[in-house]
C-alpha cells in the first residue's frame, strides 16, 4: 500500500472510475489502505487485474470491473458487480477525463464529442446510477452517501489550447454543485476536487517536452504537484469526517493558479 491509513473508511465501498493508471489508480490504493472496499473500473481490464492483486497482497478487498463510462448499460452493469461482491457503493470517485488539445478552430466534431462524452456525459451516468442506488438503499437515513468528481484548475485558468477539457471541467463543477442540492436530504453529499498539474500517463510527455519545462519554470513553486497531494482531501471527503461538507470546490494546486 502507498500510505498507513489516515482515515478508517472500514465498512465503506468506493467505486473508482479510470483506476487503471494515474490519479485514479493512487484513489483506488489509498482508499483500500485506509479499509474500503475498493471496485476499480476502467477499460483496460489487464492493468484493472494487477492493481487489484496489489491491494489485496497488501491486505485490502478489491475486485475490478470494466467500464466504459459514456455507456448506460456499461454503467449499470458495473453497479450490478459492485453490489454482488461488497453491496451498495456508498463512495462515488468519478475520475472520468480524457484530453482534448488545440485551438477552437483546429478540433474535430467527433473529438469534441468523445471529450464530452467521456468527461461529462460519464461523470452523470456513474453519479446518478450510483445515487439512485444509494437513495434506493437508505441513504436520507443513514447519511452515507459521498460522491467526488475529479475537475480541474483549468476549469477556472483560461487555457488556450484545452478549450473543450477546461469547459468539460468547469461542467462538471456546477453539475456537482446542483446534484449536492438535488440530494441533500437525501443523505448524499456530493463534492469536487480540482488538481493542478500533476506528471500522469496522461501527461508526461507534454512535462519531458521543453514546452512542458518552460510551463513548469512558469508556476509559482516552480513544480510539478505529487499524486500524494490529493491523499487526504480525497479520504477526508470519502470518510465520516465530511458529514457536514457538501457542494464544495476545493482547489489543490500548490499554488499553481494564482
Amino acid at each position: 500500500m502507498a500510505v498507513a491509513p489516515i482515515f478508517d473508511l472500514s465498512g465503506r465501498t468506493a467505486l473508482v472510475t479510470v483506476a487503471s493508471s494515474g490519479i485514479g489508480a493512487r484513489f483506488a490504493r489509498i482508499l483500500a489502505a485506509s479499509g474500503a472496499n475498493v471496485v476499480v473500473a476502467a477499460r483496460r481490464a489487464d492493468r484493472l487485474a494487477a492493481l487489484c492483486s496489489e491491494i489485496e497482497s497488501a491486505g485490502g478487498r478489491a475486485i475490478a470491473v470494466s467500464l466504459d463510462v459514456a455507456d448506460e448499460a456499461s454503467t449499470i452493469a458495473a453497479y450490478d458487480a459492485a453490489e454482488k461482491a461488497f453491496g451498495t457503493v456508498d463512495t462515488i470517485i468519478a475520475n472520468a477525463g480524457v484530453n482534448s488539445e488545440g485551438l477552437v478552430t483546429d478540433i474535430p466534431a467527433d473529438e469534441f464529442d468523445q471529450t464530452v462524452a467521456v468527461n461529462l456525459r460519464g461523470v452523470f451516468l456513474t453519479v446518478r446510477e450510483g445515487a439512485r442506488r444509494l437513495i434506493a438503499a437508505g441513504s436520507a437515513q443513514k447519511e452515507n452517501g459521498r460522491v467526488i468528481i475529479t475537475a480541474s484548475i483549468t476549469a477556472d485558468v483560461v487555457s488556450p489550447g484545452l478549450g473543450v477539457y477546461s469547459a468539460t471541467k468547469a461542467g462538471v463543477i456546477q453539475f456537482g454543485k446542483v446534484m449536492a442540492r438535488e440530494w441533500v436530504r437525501k443523505g448524499i453529499n456530493v463534492n469536487m476536487i480540482c488538481p493542478g498539474y500533476i506528471k500522469t500517463e496522461l501527461t508526461a510527455d507534454w512535462f519531458e517536452s521543453e514546452g512542458g519545462a518552460q510551463q513548469v519554470a512558469a508556476f509559482n513553486r516552480r513544480r510539478l504537484m505529487q499524486e500524494s497531494d490529493l491523499d487526504v482531501p480525497l479520504l477526508f471527503l470519502s470518510s465520516d469526517a465530511a458529514r457536514g461538507v457538501t457542494g464544495t470546490t476545493m482547489t489543490i494546486d500548490d499554488g499553481q493558479s494564482f
